[in-house]
């Protein structure tokens, strides 16, 4: 985003906030909060661990601010540290879980609206079965490989860019979305 009547770039936002403008993280983390939290709540899987998860984040960006070298968009750096933040998340989970994770995923949250509510009844269903199921897969994946399927084939960055979000190679974020 370059610097127009609508405001300052990202990164220059982020410089602002390194500088000490005590509003300019928020601006910036306004600017794209839809984005980060579909990334959040896919990579997580229901609402409450998606909002704690975003919120580490948010935190550690606002932190690590000056350690943004500028390698890429201020929007990959957030990504990647919203996906990193949920994956440590999910990993500690997963250390402290003694249960296994509950069956229902009616509370996992909503991938993409479909239809309006004049819908029918039917199409309705098949909306939140398809929804259900894809959920249930998703919750199902290793966490590195949810991470990689959910920003290339769901929030639509290509397989340079999410590498760089996950700092890996590209070959494995292709291998990781092919299985």
């Amino acid at each position: 985003m370059s610097a127009t009547d609508e405001g300052p770039t990202d990164a220059q936002l982020l410089q602002s906030h390194v500088d000490g403008d005590p509003d300019a993280f928020g601006v910036l983390f306004a600017r794209h909060r839809d984005r980060l939290w579909g990334v959040a709540l896919r990579t997580m899987g229901n609402r409450e661990d998606a909002a704690d998860g975003l919120q580490d984040a948010m935190v550690a960006a606002f932190r690590r601010a000056g350690s943004y070298r500028g390698d890429a968009a201020v929007t990959t750096w957030l990504h990647r540290v919203v996906v990193n933040a949920c994956l440590d998340r999910l990993r500690a989970a997963k250390i402290r879980r003694t249960e296994a994770m509950p069956e229902d995923v009616e509370d996992r949250g909503t991938l993409v609206a479909t239809g309006s509510a004049d819908d029918d009844p039917e199409r309705s269903a098949v909306d939140t079965e398809r929804r259900d199921r894809v959920l249930a897969a998703l919750a199902s994946l290793p966490d590195e490989q949810r991470a990689a399927l959910v920003l290339v084939d769901m929030e639509g960055y290509s397989v340079a860019e999410v590498a760089q979000m996950l700092e890996c190679p590209a070959g494995t974020i292709k291998s990781r979305c092919s299985r």
